[in-house]
């Protein structure tokens, strides 16, 4: 399939006897070929009599393994399609003698999720949808304003594209212009008082230009920049992102980077409300603490709120 998708991914027309060719099958095999990706991958393929098949729109799919080990520390995994990135890591967790560092990448997930239970929106061959599995060493401690330090390492892999208004919102979404780009999950798995480790999820709209089925403000590195881009290079810029914040996380906590998290957090100074189960309160930004957690002003008092359940918006946010 994949060898089928590299020719098709140029967006022009194929006839069925060249397909045909580069698969050593019959015209007739290569039409069930593609009827199989239009119904195992949800892509649109134009069938046109006298001119062929093309997709209704270009893709590039991610390199393969090979290409990546040749490049990262890490070893990594091309999945063609899974549930989750981040359960395929924890089942990896699971199932493995020691836990080590390993990236897996997905060109789609068929039950991609988000913070807070909600769904991540991930078609076929368009967004970057990837998982690291990180060994956690020193305790607890370790885990004190993680999911800030991915959300900089994300950031920083980002700036290269030069998008306007590209920023963090605490705890772990990125925004350009208001509109999510990027978001994290961190989940994990054993003991923190023992030996444990965090699976880190990060998923970034690359070249995706519609999700009617998002609930809420997105927008991509291609409707931004109007091209597609690949893949590949960003997973290898922010795979080597990651492992530069994470040592430095490692090395002096999330202190080490707190001063510019908060110079890159879009909502600094601004009034929020913040909504914890049935609790909602109001105040301003004055930053966050050295363990990640949000400090918010709100009568005359600064408290620090951290945990996953928590939700923040703008207090002029409609």
């Amino acid at each position: 399939m994949r060898a089928l998708l590299r020719v098709l991914g140029d967006g022009a027309f194929h006839s069925g006897e060249e397909l045909g060719a580069l698969l050593g099958v019959t015209r007739s095999a290569v039409w069930k070929r593609l009827q199989r990706l239009e119904a195992d991958l949800g892509l649109c393929i134009h069938a046109v009599r006298g001119k062929g098949y093309r997709l209704a729109e270009p893709l590039m799919l991610l390199e393969d393994a090979a290409y990546f080990s040749a490049r990262l520390t890490w070893p990594v995994r091309v999945l063609d399609s899974v549930d989750s990135t981040n359960l395929e890591a924890l089942r990896y967790m699971t199932s493995a003698a020691q836990i080590s560092p390993i990236c897996i990448v997905a060109e789609q997930q068929t039950a991609g999720r988000g913070r807070r239970g909600r769904p991540w929106v991930s078609p076929y061959a368009e967004n970057l949808y990837l998982s690291v599995v990180v060994p956690v060493e020193g305790g607890a401690r370790q885990l004190d304003g993680l999911s800030l330090t991915v959300g900089l390492a994300v950031y920083r892999a980002l700036r290269i594209y030069d998008l306007p208004g590209l920023g963090l919102k605490w705890p772990n979404d990125l925004l350009v212009a208001g509109r999510k780009i990027a978001g994290i999950l961190l989940e994990l798995h054993g003991d923190p008082a023992d030996k444990c480790g965090v699976v880190i999820g990060i998923g970034i709209n690359v070249n995706m230009l519609r999700a009617p089925e998002v609930d809420q403000a997105w927008t991509s590195l291609r409707l931004i920049r109007g091209e597609m881009l690949c893949r590949s290079e960003l997973l290898y810029r922010v795979c080597e992102s990651l492992r530069t914040c994470l040592a430095l996380h490692a090395q002096g906590g999330f202190a080490a980077l707190r001063g510019e998290w908060q110079a890159a957090h879009l909502w600094q100074g601004h009034e929020v409300v913040l909504t914890s189960g049935q609790q909602v309160i109001g105040g301003r930004v004055r930053g966050v603490d050295e363990g990640g957690a949000l400090l918010l002003e709100s009568e005359g008092a600064t408290c620090a709120y951290s945990g996953g359940e928590l939700s923040l918006r703008l207090a002029d946010d409609s």
